[in-house]
């Protein structure tokens, strides 16, 4: 991993368009290309934005889903599995699938139900096909968060929780004052765990959308591989790769500070 990894660095410094024997040294070209690329830039944005949407769905998803399946509800253990087949499920396979149901499923019920922003296709409408992207990924994510939300909610001490039922709370109280204060470390984890994989979406991303409508949903994963294997711009690609490792690399630092502060609060 270490030898690639500096390979691609050198590479982040030449004009290599990824087939060619000849190589030259450029400098920082690259990426003050990146820096002044407004395609980029659009497609960073169009990242963020989605890294916000996917995250906070997914997170509520799953959070949601912990609390079901660890509320002694009858067939708990086979409803966890349900919810987490999403996650080992590919996401070109899933892209794919949930294509076929927002681009016929979906409308059709529209249609038939008089539903006028189900009739067309979300993936056709610029203004909601990243709204289905984030939808999906969230879908597809919120069974892995929820196997974590299982762990932290299963430490939970029970007697915390019925002393608080006793004293004349709800269960929505009992969960907001109780619950989940004791889980702050592992929603953390979650929520940094999540904003990780979802910077780094790529497969949903290309099978779902391809970028479009428009270039819509073009994230910066899908970007870099379209500048890199499409445009043939090896080395600008690989820059904004490195930027993209970098703004990754800064998420799960502080995944690992928020983590230890949490545990040494806890102590």
């Amino acid at each position: 991993m270490v030898l690639p990894f500096f390979y691609g660095v050198g590479i982040t410094f030449t004009d290599w368009d990824g087939m060619s024997m000849e190589i030259n040294f450029i400098g920082l070209a690259n990426y003050y290309e990146v820096f002044t690329d407004p395609t980029f830039l659009t497609s960073l944005l169009k990242t963020v934005v989605f890294v916000v949407a996917s995250v906070v769905l997914s997170n509520v998803l799953g959070l949601l889903l912990g609390l079901a399946v660890t509320s002694g509800i009858k067939g708990q253990k086979l409803f966890r599995v349900g919810f987490f087949t999403p996650n080992i499920i590919g996401g070109i396979i899933l892209g794919y699938i949930w294509n076929f149901i927002f681009s016929y499923v979906l409308t059709s019920l529209g249609k038939s139900w008089g539903i006028e922003f189900l009739s067309t296709s979300w993936l056709t409408n610029p203004n909601t096909a990243l709204l289905a992207l984030a939808l999906v990924s969230a879908w597809q994510m919120s069974g892995y968060l929820m196997v974590i939300y299982i762990a932290g909610l299963t430490n939970v001490p029970g007697e915390l929780k019925e002393a608080a039922l006793i004293d004349g709370a709800s269960y929505i109280q009992m969960t907001r004052h109780v619950t989940l204060p004791l889980i702050r470390n592992t929603i953390a984890i979650c929520v940094f765990l999540s904003i990780t994989r979802a910077f780094m979406s790529f497969d949903l991303n290309l099978s779902l959308t391809a970028g479009g409508p428009y270039k819509s949903t073009e994230l910066i994963a899908y970007k870099i591989y379209q500048t890199a294997f499409t445009s043939m711009e090896y080395g600008k690609g690989q820059a904004q790769a490195l930027v993209l490792f970098v703004i990754v690399a800064i998420v799960a630092l502080l995944q690992v500070y928020f983590t230890k502060k949490g545990s040494v609060e806890e102590s």
